[in-house]
């Protein structure tokens, strides 16, 4: 018998093979449900293998972030301020859509690992470049962020486009009694409600208003 009889049939850990196996946990089944025991289950070795490449479930909280803001798309250096933001708020609501969870993780752990800067610090280049003041382009940074988390926590929350508007609309019996909301759930059943077109009107709006402020 050769000592590659006695070999571990298992891929060996490291801190990446960790954190994309958090990130695939927890888009499965949430935040809740990511405990380093549940992790190493996950990954096939007990807990305690995962702390010689992870301090800590901090330390895998926040590589998760990382991981998540690095396939946001940044602004190209040069291009023009509102086509640049314009595919920033389209790329973050695809990447948060698959990882709505991590809204709130970017807010309470901050955006201190590098990619999280180097994403944040892209932006306000972005804006600054075009003539925004710094004050304006922090504004229109956590503007656009707002609009943007806030489409996909109701996109997650409610369904999907003309289905969840009339899910949502009043019977026939609670529409005399509410005539301004059954005039609008109609009227979605006809011009084909989406969650793409509603996020475009918005972004629309705030990057005109934005220009006002650019100038």
């Amino acid at each position: 018998m050769t000592s590659n009889d006695h070999a571990d049939p298992r891929p060996s850990l490291n801190k990446e093979r960790i954190l994309r196996a958090a990130v695939e946990l927890t888009d499965r089944e949430g935040l809740a449900a990511l405990t380093m025991r549940r992790l190493g289950t996950e990954l096939g070795y007990e807990a305690m293998a995962l702390y010689k490449h992870v301090a800590n479930k901090d330390e895998i909280l926040d590589g998760m972030v990382e991981m998540v803001v690095s396939r946001i798309e940044l602004p190209e250096e040069g291009s023009d301020w509102r086509d640049a933001m314009r595919r920033r708020a389209i790329s973050a609501r695809e990447v948060l859509g698959r990882h709505s969870w991590a809204i709130g993780l970017l807010e309470s752990r901050g955006f201190e690992g590098r990619a999280a800067m180097r994403y944040r610090d892209a932006i306000l280049g972005s804006l600054i470049a075009a003539g925004f003041s710094t004050e304006n382009a922090a504004h229109a940074f956590w503007l656009l962020d707002c609009y943007v988390y806030g489409q996909v926590v109701q996109e997650t929350s409610i369904g999907s486009g003309t289905d969840a508007m009339t899910d949502a609309a009043p019977t026939d019996a609670l529409a005399s009694e509410f005539p301004n909301l059954a005039s609008v759930y109609e009227h979605a059943t006809t011009f084909e409600y989406t969650f793409d077109g509603e996020f475009q009107f918005g972004l629309d709006l705030i990057l005109e208003g934005l220009e006002r402020h650019r100038r």
